[in-house]
């Protein structure tokens, strides 16, 4: 069983977690069937990925075959931004639920603080490419979340690509009930986020890398954009350490006490992405590794831009 981090809940979240964005619904349930045999424990999800299904009848298959139970799985999923106005937020929680075939997450996360105009498109845009925003806030949403712990649909709630003062803005809020448990940021040596991990830290909030490994089969990768897995400085780690580059840039996370959830379709690269437990960076190749960082993300939301909770303007 992979080491785990204790939520300010008391519950225990695997260190390593399938990531789901980006599988195709085709090869999604395969994955996660090779994920919770190599000893995967946690899969991260979301509305948005239109896989849940798939994802679910994994799990399922894996539960039927007496393979794993479902209290030893860690299951988190995402709020959609179309479905932030109060009246939405359950209804959201429970097709998910509907779609996994579950009848509780482990973890249920705010995907984005910009709440979104109702309806079927994922990210409804304006003529000019802008994103159309809801009326909702997302402290009224929060509020909302919290209704789904005590109504036993999620265990812990949490947030993504939310910056600093809109965390604070939700510890601080009049009747706060729940904190955030997990805060799910992308992650890796070229936007360490070394600030905001921090924060989140001092705050009781774990946080979960996404985009671990550079995402290199995001759909918009241009030539000549920075790649992760090929960085000459990255394999040289590697080669000392007698492990791949994605191996490398896992173990980062986990010695910064950072979820991190390597996203993979392929059943030889989720078994290698899993070994990682086998060896430590040092503290001098650890500091190699934040020295790379460039600011650089992959996820820049540039539709959101002129949204009034845009995350990304802030220093962190």
């Amino acid at each position: 069983m992979a080491s785990a981090l204790t939520l300010n809940t008391g519950a225990r979240m695997p260190i390593i977690g399938l990531g789901t964005w980006k599988s195709s619904p085709g090869e999604v349930t395969e994955a996660v069937k090779t994920a919770i045999l190599t000893g995967y424990r946690h899969i991260d999800g979301a509305y948005a990925y239109k896989n849940e299904e798939e994802v679910g009848a994994a799990v399922h298959a894996m539960i039927d075959q007496g393979v794993v139970k479902r209290e030893e799985l860690f299951i988190v999923s995402k709020l959609w931004s179309t479905f932030h106005e109060r009246s939405l937020v359950r209804v959201a929680c429970e097709k998910t639920l509907s779609d996994l075939k579950l009848d509780y997450l482990d973890l249920y996360l705010m995907h984005l603080p910009m709440g979104f105009k109702p309806g079927e498109e994922i990210i409804p845009l304006d003529a000019d490419g802008k994103v159309i925003p809801d009326n909702s806030s997302f402290l009224e949403t929060w509020e909302e979340m919290e209704k789904l712990v005590d109504a036993g649909l999620v265990k812990a709630i949490g947030i993504s690509n939310f910056n600093r003062s809109q965390i604070e803005a939700i510890l601080n809020k009049p009747g706060l009930k729940y904190k955030p448990a997990n805060h799910q940021i992308e992650c890796h040596p070229y936007v360490t986020q070394e600030k905001l991990i921090n924060f989140c830290h001092s705050k009781g909030i774990t946080v979960t890398a996404y985009s671990p490994l550079g995402s290199p089969d995001r759909p918009w990768a241009k030539p000549g954009d920075p790649s992760l897995l090929e960085d000459p400085k990255i394999r040289a780690i590697a080669d000392k350490y007698k492990k791949t580059a994605a191996q490398i840039l896992i173990r980062f996370h986990i010695d910064r006490n950072v979820v991190v959830i390597p996203k993979s379709v392929n059943p030889k690269r989720i078994k290698e992405n899993f070994q990682v437990f086998d060896f430590k960076l040092s503290k001098e190749d650890m500091n190699t590794i934040m020295s790379f960082n460039r600011n650089w993300r992959i996820s820049l939301l540039e539709w959101g831009l002129k949204h009034k909770d845009y995350p990304l303007n802030a220093e962190y």
